[in-house]
């Protein structure tokens, strides 16, 4: 492709992610194009050809089975750029230079160029050096550039985590004071992003930046407030995030239905159970009722589509009758199309701590081996298992947290039944 724009009189290099990432060592998962040909033009050399964007118009070039992204130079920022009243740029279809095009992009490390012509590096703004120094600087005013484009700071952090980088102190300062400018980025663009730092081999690192700048509160308030009250949901967060980059590293597969389950579950049981046990509703009311609100909140910060909000509400529904115990009604569950998610979910629920779960958890593993083969249910746990879980006694994994303190017994996303 680059030989295609070649030979019909354009400049055109390899940039961005692609040529650090090999100048750091590690893979490349895709290439992206710059060139001195405007959209038209590029759609003129190659038919299978897409363009697409409002902002900044983009074409994607279909090459096998893979599509390339194939931008034309952009031009230096004016004071004719469209903003909006936070400074982030609305239009930007203004097209430059190869080196107005560097300073355009947002961190030195991302603004290499590899030249077919001699196979040599255009580097304009130090980013070889900051490979080097294995540092990750923003290419301008910090405070500005994360103005133009609030999801900057959220690339800043998974950048770094990937290449093991540390973020210059400059780039790093504004970011907490900014945070808010997220809530400015459409709902649409802000799930995409999540999922690139979370369903990630650096999933847990990533999630640690992000509450440390204060960007998660900004991404999920209603989760950030829950497990800033109940340490154990802090726990299950790590412990999902853990499991999730394990599966990445193993490429195996990851849904972000259990993701986002695990990530508004704290917001979500601590409704559910304030519904059925201090409002009085019914349980399936109380249920229904706290997902519609917590998911209703959370889709005005990021938008999660129905092909996922669905399956994770079902996963959250099943949870509740996993305390069910009784022979006829657990055969039923298990023929259930979300049962293996449900499970693993209450797995994760245990591991975490959650009172009771541990002995349900294991009640369940069983029960899967005897009634899946036609035989009898499992010996029910005893009332104490139920009542505080053995997981409870090795703690929440936060050594020295509450010490001291009374254990409490609270019952959330369900009442705990023994049934014959």
């Amino acid at each position: 492709m680059l030989y295609g724009l070649k030979d019909a009189g354009y400049e055109a290099y390899l940039v961005g992610g692609g040529v650090r990432d090999l100048l750091a060592g590690l893979e490349p998962k895709d290439f992206d194009i710059a060139t001195s040909a405007h959209p038209e033009q590029i759609r003129k050399v190659f038919r299978n050809c897409r363009l697409i964007g409002r902002r900044f118009m983009i074409a994607h070039v279909r090459a096998g089975e893979e599509i390339l992204e194939v931008t034309t130079f952009r031009g230096a920022i004016t004071d004719s750029h469209e903003r909006d009243e936070t400074g982030r740029i609305l239009s930007d279809n203004v097209y430059g230079t190869l080196e107005e095009d560097a300073f355009r992009r947002d961190f030195t490390v991302n603004a290499l160029y590899y030249d077919i012509r001699d196979f040599s590096i255009a580097d304009f703004a130090g980013g070889v050096d900051d490979l080097q120094a294995r540092q990750l600087r923003l290419i301008g005013d910090p405070e500005l550039r994360y103005r133009e484009d609030p999801v900057r700071m959220l690339r800043a952090i998974r950048i770094a985590n990937k290449l093991g980088f540390e973020i210059a102190s400059d780039t790093a300062e504004p970011i907490s004071r900014l945070a808010p400018l997220l809530r400015e980025i459409p709902p649409a663009r802000l799930f995409d992003e999540i999922l690139k730092l979370l369903l990630n081999k650096d999933a847990v690192a990533n999630f640690e930046e992000l509450r440390r700048y204060g960007l998660f509160a900004e991404l999920f308030p209603a989760t950030e407030r829950a497990i800033n009250a109940a340490k154990r949901d802090l726990q299950l967060l790590r412990i999902a995030l853990a499991s999730t980059a394990e599966r990445v590293k193993r490429d195996l597969p990851v849904t972000p239905a259990f993701l986002y389950g695990a990530l508004l579950w704290p917001p979500y049981a601590d409704r559910a159970y304030e519904l059925e046990y201090e409002r009085g509703h019914d349980a399936v009311t109380a249920q229904n009722q706290a997902a519609d609100e917590i998911l209703a909140r959370q889709q005005a910060r990021i938008a999660i589509p129905k092909r996922f909000s669905l399956p994770m509400r079902e996963i959250w529904s099943v949870q509740p009758r996993f305390e069910d115990l009784r022979p006829g009604r657990a055969r039923r569950l298990l023929t259930h199309p979300r049962f293996r998610a449900a499970y693993d979910f209450l797995l994760l629920r245990a591991q975490a701590g959650e009172p009771g779960c541990a002995a349900l958890a294991e009640w369940w593993t069983q029960a899967q081996v005897t009634l899946g083969q036609g035989g009898d249910a499992p010996p029910l746990p005893s009332p104490e298992l139920l009542e505080s879980g053995a997981a409870d006694e090795a703690g929440d994994g936060e050594p020295g947290d509450n010490a001291g303190a009374p254990k409490k017994r609270r019952r959330r996303g369900g009442r705990n039944r023994r049934k014959a």
